[in-house]
């Protein structure tokens, strides 16, 4: 990897590593994925050169939709790395619990408008949860990690992606996650339109009852 800086552990996850450099003069975040010991070592390296090829092909997709991510500088399949654009800014995560209710309010329905145009152009972003939103320091909403996305335009996968947020909302950000979700809903309803969303929320509705009914048997 040439003209690479020395570089720092900036987070460490359960799939994949990141790190802070310096890379041609641009502040740029490694992501490498960790090799896993209980996989055998074969389907190992295709799983992880997979998600390495795969991964910045959505980013691309998203970005084309109209949903900032950052811009990809490489790809190392040898070594199942992407070198990407470091955005300067916060996570979500981080802000909500900071900020007015008026600017939770529009960094919510900025969240909401973001998936729907994900959703229109049939993209999953598989993981969708305030850590992977980054409000730039020039007020621009980028999705980052698209590990776990995948391309796929049905309702089924569209619910879920929402259901999951709607998990992450209510762990992280207990106080206000409903008003949270509700304006992430108007904004994603402002983009897909009423009819196309009640249909996504139907689908929600259908998630949620399977999983009472599981932890039903389960008692």
């Amino acid at each position: 990897m040439d003209k690479l800086d020395e570089k720092t552990l900036f987070k460490k996850g359960a799939e994949a590593s990141l790190y802070l450099a310096d890379w041609h003069k641009r502040r740029v975040i490694i992501k490498m994925r960790i090799p896993k010991k209980y996989r055998s070592p074969v389907l190992d390296e295709q799983i992880r050169s997979y998600r390495t090829v795969h991964e910045p092909q959505l980013i691309h997709e998203a970005k084309a939709a109209g949903v900032p991510t950052p811009l990809i500088y490489m790809v190392n399949v040898a070594e199942s790395s992407i070198t990407m654009e470091y955005i300067e800014g916060q996570q979500v995560k981080q802000l909500l619990n900071k900020v007015s209710k008026a600017k939770r309010h529009d960094i919510c329905v900025k969240i909401g408008e973001s998936i729907a145009k994900l959703h229109t152009h049939g993209l999953i972003h598989g993981d969708l949860t305030t850590s992977n939103m980054i409000l730039s320091t020039k007020g621009k909403l980028f999705f980052v990690d698209f590990g776990l996305g995948e391309k796929n335009g049905e309702l089924e996968a569209q619910g879920v992606d929402l259901h999951l947020l709607k998990r992450a909302l209510q762990s992280t950000h207990y106080l206000f996650w409903e008003d949270c979700f509700q304006n992430v809903l108007c904004g994603y309803t402002s983009v897909l339109g009423v009819e196309l969303a009640e249909k996504v929320y139907e689908k929600i509705r259908e998630i949620e009852k399977r999983g009472r009914y599981v932890e039903e048997r389960k008692q």
